[in-house]
């Protein structure tokens, strides 16, 4: 019980956030991040590399609810618990999108083609809110100077725009 009433003092878990002395805000600060870090490696890494709207939701809460143990305006402990249970909807919406196309739709978005056989697709191009000079430059991104030189390109889930060359 010695090493429960240390951590507590130590991290002021049964205090107020005004009364927080800096360095329990800077503990708090080391533990969330080492919580927060294995809690993402848990995740998909997906979730880290290449994001959709779904990921980035859960980034920003995340973060949210995070800094909130970090300060002290929401209990410690149970914020933490809740950042895993944040990370486990996530799986579980993640597992649903793969098994379900509809659902995927539904939380994922859908890609969207802007340009098939070197002709832009202005109605999509609107759609996705990509001006002619955004698109270019992600032509250019991908080493291609000419949109005629274009069999297909998407905005992808991710809002990456993906480039697939016409054969010479």
């Amino acid at each position: 019980m010695a090493w429960s009433m240390a951590l507590d003092r130590a991290l002021g878990l049964h205090e107020q956030a005004e009364t927080l002395s800096s360095g329990q805000t800077a503990l708090r600060a080391i533990v969330v991040y080492g919580v927060l870090l294995v809690i993402v490696q848990l995740g998909h890494k997906r979730f880290v590399g290449r994001s959709t709207a779904l990921d980035m939701v859960l980034a920003i809460v995340l973060g949210s609810v995070g800094s909130r143990a970090v300060s002290g305006t929401a209990p410690f402990v149970p914020t933490l618990v809740a950042t895993a249970v944040l990370v486990a909807i996530h799986w579980l919406v993640a597992d649903l999108a793969f098994r379900s196309h509809r659902f995927g739709l539904l939380v994922k978005g859908k890609p969207r083609e802007l340009v098939r056989d070197g002709k832009l697709i202005e109605v999509e191009m609107r759609r996705s809110a990509i001006s002619p000079h955004d698109l270019e430059e992600a032509l250019r991104q991908e080493g291609v100077a000419d949109v005629a030189r274009v069999a297909s390109a998407r905005l992808e889930r991710s809002g990456n725009i993906s480039v697939v060359r016409r054969d010479a």
